[in-house]
């Protein structure tokens, strides 16, 4: 008996779907799933129910019809990718330059959730290949069920170095007009009845429908992490160089600009690159270190200073935009710790000094209520405690792009079920800045990451 006689056979199919059905179920650790086998035996062994009511089986001969065979692979299709981008892969789009030059804006990417263990969807209620909104701008989901937190297991855990896809954390209130803004800044800035009247009003989003980051994982729970003048200190010791990290620097030239063709070369995004004229050069070049040494070998670069923010900055209101937005924290971009990033099961004490590196943890990632007195008493869930237990870990992630990156440097930690999976492969990429077919990025074509 050849294999395909084989698995023709209505018992060898259904013992390989029902097996492939039990592992599922296995993994998914709910085991009222397991009805499900009967549906599997019914449709394979007894059919005594039509399952797939939308599917019309041909006589021989019998003319097709051409609506219900389209209806059938939309149906399919929908079934599968869903199952698909909630179990093991999900397409997702580089938006911003903020990984510049390890993951160019524009590169389209798969994203791994075996890579630490897909979450069980807290908000199932969603329009098939949408995340949180509809082309109309409208929300794509209804939070009529909402589940609680739960991963399924993976193949590993976040480790530093990995670039990660993960849940905006401040993204769980938004402002209609400018949805991609982080909205507790804005609050801090400018006011909160201002940025509501100006861009409101207020959205409330689940935790599972915040908007996508990409960065790289810099310290995991339990980690003190030091930035001294740019460099990452991860428990004393200086992190690993990563070839793609790249920071600002200021370009003195003798007048002329450097040729754009060279610079394309090199793989600056032009498109985010400005000449000022009374300097003579370019302010805020992003490159990385064997960027910079190519850049200073050319004949009408002068100098190549490295552009490094020391406190107190160069701008106004600094301390209301580096995380944890206090006076008593001088800390830049460049000049950043030391912190210590949470880790579950780990205790702290709390004071009215460090309470802001753990507010935002303890209500909004942990649920709690938090109410600190004029006196320096803190209570919690209105119990005083001097002291606060972690539930969960949390991670410090930073742009490759460091100068031009929004990321937990002015944002805080990303929460452990935050974390949504881990990029495993460049399907696409293009070029905003170029046209077609110059736009393509042909290399990146298909590369894994």
């Amino acid at each position: 008996m050849s294999w395909r006689e084989l698995y023709h056979n209505r018992w060898t199919r259904f013992v390989f779907w029902a097996l492939l059905y039990l592992l599922w179920v296995i993994w998914l650790g709910n085991y009222w799933w397991l009805f499900g086998l009967i549906v599997i035996f019914d449709h394979h062994i007894t059919r005594k129910v039509k399952w797939v009511f939308w599917k019309k089986y041909y006589k021989e001969g019998e003319k097709h019809n051409f609506l219900l065979d389209w209806l059938d692979a939309i149906i399919f299709a929908v079934i599968v990718v869903t199952f698909i981008n909630t179990f093991f892969f999900q397409a997702f789009k580089i938006p911003s330059s903020s990984m510049e030059s390890s993951l160019l804006t524009g590169d389209h990417l798969f994203v791994s959730k075996l890579a630490y263990g897909p979450r069980i969807p807290q908000t199932p209620l969603t329009v098939p290949f949408t995340h949180n909104v509809l082309p109309s701008g409208k929300e794509s989901y209804s939070t009529f069920i909402q589940n609680k937190y739960r991963r399924l297991k993976g193949f590993g855990n976040v480790k530093r170095g990995d670039y990660v896809v993960f849940g905006f954390p401040n993204g769980d209130s938004i402002l209609s007009k400018v949805p991609a803004e982080d909205y507790y800044m804005f609050c801090r800035l400018v006011g909160r009845d201002y940025a509501i009247r100006q861009y409101g009003p207020v959205k409330v989003r689940p935790m599972d429908k915040k908007d996508h980051y990409v960065k790289r994982c810099v310290a995991v729970a339990g980690d003190t992490l030091h930035v001294v003048d740019g460099r990452v200190y991860i428990n004393s010791a200086p992190q690993t160089e990563y070839e793609g990290i790249q920071n600002t620097y200021t370009v003195i030239t003798n007048g002329e600009q450097i040729n754009p063709r060279n610079l394309d070369r090199l793989g600056i995004n032009i498109g985010e690159l400005a000449y000022s004229a009374q300097l003579p050069g370019y302010p805020a070049m992003p490159l990385t270190e064997s960027m910079k040494e190519t850049v200073s070998g050319y004949s009408n670069v002068l100098d190549v200073r490295p552009n490094i923010d020391t406190y107190p900055p160069d701008y106004d209101d600094s301390y209301l935009t580096i995380f944890p937005f206090s006076e008593n924290f001088k800390w830049t971009r460049d000049n950043y710790g030391p912190i210590w990033i949470p880790k579950k099961g780990c205790t702290v004490k709390l004071d009215t000094l460090n309470i802001p590196l753990y507010e935002r943890i303890i209500t909004a990632y942990e649920g709690h209520s938090l109410d600190v007195r004029q006196d320096g008493r803190i209570l919690i869930d209105e119990v005083e405690t001097d002291s606060y237990t972690f539930s969960q870990d949390y991670y410090f992630m930073m742009g490759d792009n460091r100068h031009n990156s929004l990321d937990s440097r002015y944002w805080g930690f990303v929460p452990e079920d935050h974390i949504v999976g881990k990029p495993a492969m460049i399907w696409f990429s293009s070029d905003q800045n170029k046209s077609f077919p110059k736009n393509i990025r042909w290399r990146r074509i298909f590369k894994f990451v």
